[in-house]
């Protein structure tokens, strides 16, 4: 299966999504009615390290719920600075910018690789139907990335931004 930018860029979307992946707009599904029970659930990062063992163990509770309700939350407090998070929407926008052959250079050959790219996931595995390009590097204080890997552009002062904020 091609990436979803193949798909996209060869204009022929309609033809080519395979029938798994298409879903029909449900009349039934209003999101103007959305209510404070709708709010993406908010963890803040800094009483895990910081706060109390009750407040700690709230956030943990909260954690749990979140991923058990909606399957992902919004973290906030978590120190990493803005100026590390905008360079690393700009390296990742960087990144699917170039050709199809320019990012299979990254295309995922082990599970463990630090920089993987790849597109879907394994429907055997997970039972799941996403189909998405993703970009995954595994940042470590310990890691040490490859200065300049060709294609994957990231500069040693946003390197160090992001170790330092780690």
């Amino acid at each position: 299966m091609f990436s979803v930018k193949r798909l996209v860029e060869s204009g022929n979307c309609n033809q080519s999504v395979p029938s798994e992946y298409v879903f029909e707009t449900n009349p039934n599904d209003d999101c103007t009615n959305i209510t404070d029970a709708d709010t993406i659930p908010t963890i803040d990062f800094s009483l895990l390290t910081s706060g109390s063992p009750e407040q700690r163990s709230n956030v943990i509770q909260s954690i749990g719920k979140a991923c058990r309700e909606w399957g992902f939350f919004m973290v906030i407090n978590h120190g990493v600075a803005k100026t590390v998070r905008d360079e690393m929407l700009r390296a990742s926008k960087s990144f699917f910018e170039q050709t199809e052959e320019q990012m299979q250079e990254y295309a995922g050959k082990k599970l463990f690789d630090p920089i993987r790219y790849g597109t879907s996931i394994n429907r055997a595995m997970d039972n799941t139907i996403f189909w998405r390009d993703y970009l995954k590097i595994d940042v470590h204080p310990h890691f040490n990335a490859p200065q300049n890997p060709p294609g994957l552009r990231i500069g040693e002062e946003f390197q160090m931004k992001l170790h330092q904020s780690l």
